[in-house]
């Protein structure tokens, strides 16, 4: 039964994400798994642990199958779920401690953080502050960001299982009615602070305003393969261009400031003379202002670059974004020198995309804005550091053509509208063929281009150089959440382990989280 409890928590909690988005069973789902993981040993835990992570995970990404591959599919669950295992071997050593759904959670959202980084450039999707969008939770984000609020959003879980099970103890006439109070007023104080910032919104000062166009010109063909008509994917886009250049000489539109193509508006490199520069210099030339176009570069015989390069109409190409995070097995093969395969998707990709670096944002007539490619979107280090460093509105550009099919745009679009929130500031997404919108710091979508059809849409957006107090913390919280957790887990470890000295060999099943009190000795006699 508590195999079967863990299964279903861990399916309750990928509904809460897209395409279901029934974010109302977070609390629930996370719940399933602090109460599934209890009175076990560690290795019993981890079991339990593996059976929800497997559930929430191989559902969750289940789009990668069809887009990507099985195998790709098969081994990046796999890896995930092994994340969740772990944290929930902690979870006796945590139980030992005063105050244990506070380590609990700091292990949650430190566990969050490094599946996010790591192996290779990690996965942040199924972060449980990913899931709020649309919920009076999203607010929160400008106070505490994503690090944050996944802390607080596992926290309210924790709290609620100690208050289940010291209510079922006052039942059973094992425990106190008194001790239940406790951890259910900590629910509703964890709660309130979660909803509390729907109630007073960051509001930062919008001390200029800019007209941003961003292009979806449609990808040829199935619509689901980039490469299927690379010319004809960049000509779309020309095209588009072009036809904005003739409403905003007509009048229909108003001049933009900027232009914003997305990734892989052109899969060929576009410093090399030929049909594709002619037709982004064309482009450029009729609507006379910057254009961010997606570019692949070529970077040697082994690698390629994945940008978003400033074209001016008159200096011609300049400033270039390079994405942070590129896919394993989607653009790059890991360790390439032992394993080179030659079949399906993967024996597509040649060469290596070759990471970027760069924190400073992107700037073009005049505006400082911060860039994103693709599934840069997801990751901390890219968006918020480009905003600490003035970043005065988000870009994101994307593809999306292999997903096009799949509900992963839908789970991208709303990470995308989650970083408006966070930041405070404006963002404006292209994609080749969907989603492509304008989002307001409220993560309202202003305007958007339904999938698969060429479109433009042209919107005022604010501009601000202030900060959120999310960006104005930076990485604390996940130094402040990691570190107690490790902390915590020592201190937890040496609890358990004395525990079990005092109470002798463990029965099977038996409860592993409470350690007997060391023995007592009668006062010694008087007199």
């Amino acid at each position: 039964m508590r195999s079967v409890a863990a299964v279903v928590s861990g399916l309750a909690l990928s509904a809460a994400f897209e395409p279901l988005a029934f974010a109302w069973l977070l609390p629930f789902g996370v719940l399933g798994f602090a109460l599934t993981t209890r009175g076990l040993t560690p290795r019993r835990s981890a079991l339990v642990g593996l059976l929800f992570g497997a559930a929430f995970y191989f559902t969750h990404i289940a789009w990668m199958r069809s887009s990507i591959g099985a195998p790709a599919w098969l081994t990046l669950s796999t890896v995930e779920t092994l994340f969740y295992g772990a944290l929930a071997a902690t979870l006796p050593l945590l139980r030992t401690l005063p105050a244990a759904p506070l380590w609990c959670a700091a292990g949650w959202a430190a566990m969050e953080n490094l599946r996010s980084t790591w192996p290779l450039s990690g996965m942040p999707w199924g972060r449980l502050s990913f899931a709020v969008i649309d919920t009076p939770a999203a607010p929160a984000l400008a106070y505490v960001g994503m690090t944050g609020l996944s802390f607080a959003l596992a926290l309210l879980a924790f709290v609620l299982a100690e208050a289940i099970v010291a209510a079922d103890r006052a039942r059973g006439g094992t425990g106190p009615r008194r001790v239940v109070l406790l951890p259910a007023v900590g629910a509703v104080l964890v709660g309130a602070s979660i909803l509390l910032p729907a109630l007073a919104p960051v509001d930062l000062e919008y001390d200029g305003e800019a007209t941003v166009a961003v292009v979806q010109g449609d990808v040829p063909g199935p619509g689901n393969n980039i490469l299927y008509d690379p010319p004809g994917v960049t000509a779309n886009h020309v095209r588009a261009t072009i036809g904005l250049a003739e409403d905003v000489a007509a009048g229909r539109e108003p001049r933009p400031d900027l232009v914003v193509w997305p990734e892989n508006s052109t899969t060929s490199d576009p410093f090399e003379p030929g049909v594709v520069r002619d037709g982004i210099e064309e482009a450029v030339a009729r609507i006379g202002v910057p254009v961010v176009v997606g570019a692949i570069v070529d970077d040697g015989p082994k690698h390629i670059l994945n940008q978003g390069i400033i074209w001016d109409p008159v200096t011609g190409p300049g400033q270039r974004y390079g994405k942070h995070h590129p896919v394993p097995y989607g653009e790059f093969i890991p360790w390439r020198n032992l394993w080179n395969p030659q079949f399906g998707r993967l024996g597509l990709i040649r060469r290596d995309v070759r990471p970027g670096t760069g924190a400073t944002p992107m700037e073009a007539a005049g505006l400082r804005f911060a860039d994103a490619i693709c599934f840069d979107v997801a990751y901390d280090d890219v968006l918020p550091r480009q905003v600490r460093n003035g970043a005065q509105f988000l870009a994101v550009q994307t593809s999306n053509a292999s997903f096009i099919f799949t509900h992963q745009i839908e789970q991208q679009f709303a990470i995308t509208r989650l970083r408006a929130i966070e930041s405070g500031r404006w963002l404006a997404v292209a994609s080749t063929n969907g989603l492509t919108g304008i989002i307001d710091p409220d993560g309202r979508v202003v305007a958007d281009a339904p999938a698969r059809t060429p479109r433009v849409l042209v919107e005022r957006m604010g501009l601000s150089d202030e900060l959120t107090p999310a960006l104005r913390m930076g990485e604390w919280p996940t130094r402040v959440f990691t570190g107690s957790f490790l902390v915590a887990l020592v201190f937890g470890a040496v609890a358990y382990r004395r525990g079990r000295e005092f109470r002798g060999p463990l029965t099977t099943g038996g409860s592993a989280e409470t350690p007997a009190p060391p023995p007592t000795t009668s006062e010694a006699p008087r007199g």
